[in-house]
């Protein structure tokens, strides 16, 4: 029997008008959709007019169900894997299904398509021929130790952060003696209300000091000297 296959498919930030074509023949072809947010992809299948099956998969059943699904795509079945918003595996479930897939020997393939911090990068105005990507840092254990790694780094950096610690990181970035480091903090991307500030360390930190800080953000850090 020919194994199956499984499809990562990036889904809109933001403006749902970045789904691809090619992201909409494999979500109508497909056997089955995992969703890391059943409720989110629904809404996202209704407007592209698309009805298939749904299964939840997300960062707290996804070493569990794992198991069943390559047995699954081992079987035949075509698979197609979609996060709430951008590309699954950066920062959202999906890198342990992949590596289990390979593993198997089971067909994977990746869509190009939507992903938050590459506009955000661009959009800084910093360098960005070499960069690192950081994701999200730890809420508390580890995470001095990766800022205090990350303001020594000379290479342009990436992060992710949500509104209620953004206040936080910009805040600890001035304990380290970066308040005059060049920054972008990029807000609300391809959304109607995007928003990007642009200045030091310490122009972003009065900014959202004055503003409540809304919607997923993030952050462009200029390298160390």
């Amino acid at each position: 029997m020919e194994s199956g296959r499984l499809e990562i498919i990036p889904t809109p930030i933001g403006n749902l008008g970045d789904i691809t074509n090619r992201a909409i023949e494999v979500l109508s072809s497909c056997d089955l959709i995992l969703a890391e947010d059943t409720r989110t992809t629904r809404n996202l299948l209704r407007h592209l007019g698309v009805d298939k099956p749904l299964k939840s998969f997300h960062l707290h059943n996804e070493h569990k169900a794992v198991g069943s699904i390559v047995d699954s795509l081992t079987s035949g079945l075509h698979y197609a894997l979609c996060s709430d918003a951008g590309t699954p595996g950066i920062s959202d479930p999906g890198f342990l299904l992949v590596r289990a897939c390979i593993e198997a020997g089971i067909e994977v393939s990746c869509l190009p398509g939507a992903t938050a911090f590459v506009p955000a990068l661009v959009l800084s105005g910093l360098p960005c021929d070499r960069f690192i990507f950081e994701g999200f840092l730890p809420h508390k254990k580890g995470r001095q130790k990766r800022l205090q790694a990350m303001i020594l780094e000379k290479r342009t950096t990436v992060l992710y952060e949500s509104p209620h610690r953004i206040l936080k990181l910009l805040h600890e970035l001035v304990n380290y003696e970066c308040s005059s480091r060049k920054i972008a903090v990029c807000r609300e991307l391809s959304k109607l209300h995007e928003e990007v500030i642009r200045g030091t360390v310490s122009d972003a930190l009065e900014h959202f000091s004055r503003k409540s800080p809304k919607g997923e953000f993030v952050v462009v850090i200029e390298g160390a000297d």
